[in-house]
């Protein structure tokens, strides 16, 4: 009896696995279809990756100077001299991510309606609403995952070949090593990106898809005029500037995420950590409510808008 019930069992499971695996199926090569025809998703991040290194590599011939004159100063003035081009590389990735997460939105479903190719992916078995969903998880995932990985592979170049050259000036990389805390710096970047870049800004991009959605061309110039016509509206009728600060609110980046030190980088390994505040801010669910909406009305206008 055993024997024939674990059989029963393994025939129940066996066809909801199945059924999982087809269901996910086609997400997952919808998501690898926009990364092969989207390579500036990665292709962005590298060059500016690769740009930076090439720069520090020419300013390594100064690091032996530098390190003696660090060694000068106080523990928190050598860090803020040592993590310095570990920060500005972090900041010129995310800054690069962020601006190509923009620009795909913008691009994501006006692009396939423009050169008719829409009416290829449509014949496909594919349904609108896992197109669509895929496109969305490229800003807010992949980008962001990609961002992180770069940034980890580019600080830790940078944080070895310095260790290398200060060898071979005969000085110790130990004051280098302590100063720049780089995992404690990336758990701090990884929590920016998911709380800011991902879950923040996620009705910045839901946003951009819509208008995609519905725009054949300018699809950016038709993104900003409403918001611009409502701030100019705002302020003539009520002499309010609401909307104004509640864009500038979004844009300045989820300030219950982190507490910031007094040099005001929420990537600084320094700063404090405030998951709960975040996760507890309205602002946050408000804004998650608005991009399901957004996100929802650009399926549809995909399945309607050939």
């Amino acid at each position: 009896m055993t024997g024939q019930a674990g059989e029963i069992s393994e025939r129940v499971e066996a066809p909801s696995v199945e059924a999982t695996s087809a269901a996910t199926r086609p997400l997952y090569w919808s998501v690898r279809r926009e990364l092969w025809e989207s390579r500036s998703i990665y292709a962005a991040p590298l060059a500016v990756a690769a740009l930076f290194l090439f720069g520090f590599l020419i300013s390594l011939v100064r690091l032996p100077e530098q390190m003696r004159v660090a060694m000068a100063l106080d523990a928190q003035k050598q860090h803020e001299a040592l993590m310095q081009p570990y920060d500005f590389a972090a900041l010129a990735i995310m800054a690069t991510s962020f601006l190509v997460a923009l620009l795909y939105c913008v691009d994501a479903l006006s692009s396939e309606r423009r050169d008719r190719s829409v009416l290829f992916w449509k014949s496909l078995p594919v349904s609108d609403r896992t197109a669509v969903l895929a496109k969305a998880s490229i800003p807010l995932i992949v980008i962001q995952l990609l961002s992180f990985a770069i940034t980890v592979v580019t600080q830790g170049i940078m944080l070895l070949v310095s260790t290398a050259v200060l060898a071979g000036n005969g000085l110790s990389a130990t004051t280098l090593w302590a100063q720049v805390p780089l995992f404690q710096m990336w758990w701090m970047l990884l929590y920016h990106y998911l709380t800011v870049h991902a879950l923040w800004y996620a009705p910045i991009y839901a946003w951009l898809l819509m208008v995609s959605a519905w725009a054949r061309r300018a699809a950016f110039l038709w993104a900003s005029l409403p918001l611009l016509a409502i701030c100019i509206l705002e302020r003539l009728a009520f002499n309010t500037t609401h909307f104004v600060d509640l864009l500038e609110h979004r844009i300045a980046g989820a300030p219950e995420a982190v507490m910031s030190t007094a040099r005001g980088l929420p990537i600084d390994p320094m700063a404090h950590l405030t998951p709960v505040a975040f996760l507890t801010a309205p602002g946050l669910w408000l804004g998650l409510a608005v991009a399901a909406v957004f996100i929802a009305t650009a399926i549809r206008l995909r399945r309607y808008r050939a």
